[in-house]
């Protein structure tokens, strides 16, 4: 595959390395290909060996990520891992309550899909490890998303990995968490006591690993058991800044078929919904499966918007615009979150301990979903930053 390689590791009697090499840009990288190849074999003391690389223009952390997972499936008590530095810059602490518009789901076993992920501008880049990778690829696929995580730039994306559910998610966060990994998407959860089990295993790698940022979690419902526990689920740890639904899982679960007008789901998305805002989380809706119809992922996002969602997953970088374009403040939207802020600020200055807009009162969550708007409407180029100064002077 495109950006990818294809290593056959065969051990044999005699000393040495025998390294082919049969890639695209030979010419150009050949040498410094096999120069790491050697540096990896070398780093997991294999010195009787023939190696095959197939190369279709893999970039060196996927070269060793395929040959880390060759000696691994050769020699499965292998613990050890190569480890190519982090790239610079890219491994800023997270923000709880960043927007979470668009997240972009990526298959962690495909490595083209990730190296220009960040230039689609996703709020953020989920790094799958779970539905997306067949279970004879979960162990390649955990050291691809691994180095990923360490030379990826996202473009200031949100960092998450989607881990598969425990107790395989155990190796899941063993690999990423020491990677800076900004939140961790939980699968099919159920009950409060599966976010506990995650948090602690988070917690203690963290611990060992001397990482003091927060890793954030977001559970994902997908069945009506989920639904019926969404709340606990909500509350069951303070690194919980977002629930998602997944209704794939969901409508299998009550026996009906998913439909793109949703109403079999409605409920569903509404009780998660609710949970979500009554632990004060951000509401994820599920992903729009047809890539083709724009018009109906525009649709499926306003509506998601008027019940009060804070985003929706992405499963193809063209969705990324229209999921942004739809959660976009509408004008009469900015206009009165304006009053409200310009309301709040002049009542502050003159020690005032009522806010009031006209003849109504306004008390704290009116005036935090006011300044969301204005955040939002600044960050999709609908309001100019010195807006108040502009209001000042008019």
């Amino acid at each position: 595959m495109r950006s990818d390689c294809r290593v056959t590791l065969t051990l044999r009697e005699r000393d040495g390395i025998d390294l082919r090499l049969d890639s695209r840009v030979e010419s150009l990288y050949g040498d410094s290909i096999r120069a790491l190849a050697y540096d990896v074999l070398h780093f997991f003391g294999m010195t009787q060996a023939e190696v095959l690389i197939e190369d279709s223009g893999a970039l060196p952390y996927t070269i060793a990520a395929r040959i880390e997972t060759a000696v691994k499936r050769l020699f499965p008590q292998e613990s050890r891992k190569y480890l190519l530095p982090f790239r610079e810059g890219i491994c800023s602490p997270g923000i709880s309550d960043r927007f979470r518009r668009s997240r972009l789901y990526l298959p962690g076993n495909d490595p083209k899909l990730a190296i220009n992920a960040g230039l689609h501008a996703p709020d953020g880049v989920i790094l799958d490890l779970e539905d997306s990778v067949s279970p004879a690829e979960k162990d390649a696929a955990r050291i691809l998303v691994r180095n990923t995580l360490r030379e990826v730039d996202f473009c200031g994306a949100e960092r998450m990995v989607r881990i598969n559910q425990l107790p395989l998610g155990h190796e899941d966060l063993a690999a990423v968490i020491p990677q800076h990994v900004h939140l961790i998407l939980l699968p099919k959860v159920e009950t409060a006591g599966q976010v506990r089990e995650v948090e602690y295993h988070v917690d203690s790698l963290c611990a060992a690993a001397g990482i003091d940022a927060p890793v954030f979690l977001m559970p994902i419902i997908e069945s009506a058991k989920g639904t019926m526990h969404a709340y606990d689920i909500a509350t069951a740890s303070e690194s919980v800044v977002a629930l998602a639904i997944g209704l794939e899982d969901y409508t299998a679960d009550i026996g009906a078929e998913r439909t793109n007008d949703g109403k079999e789901s409605l409920w569903m998305r509404g009780a998660v919904l609710n949970a979500a805002r009554a632990a004060g989380v951000q509401a994820i809706d599920t992903v729009f499966p047809d890539v083709d119809d724009m018009e109906g992922l525009l649709a499926s996002v306003r509506e998601a918007k008027s019940m009060g969602f804070d985003g929706k997953g992405c499963i193809h970088p063209r969705q990324i615009d229209v999921v942004h374009r739809g959660f976009a403040p509408e004008e009469h939207e900015i206009e009165r979150a304006k009053r409200i802020v310009l309301a709040f600020d002049a009542a502050e200055r003159q020690g005032l301990g009522v806010v009031a807009l006209g003849s109504k009162m306004i008390d704290a969550p009116v005036v935090k979903r006011a300044q969301r708007t204005i955040d939002l409407a600044l960050q999709s180029g609908m309001l100019d930053e010195h807006w108040k100064e502009n209001a000042d002077e008019g």
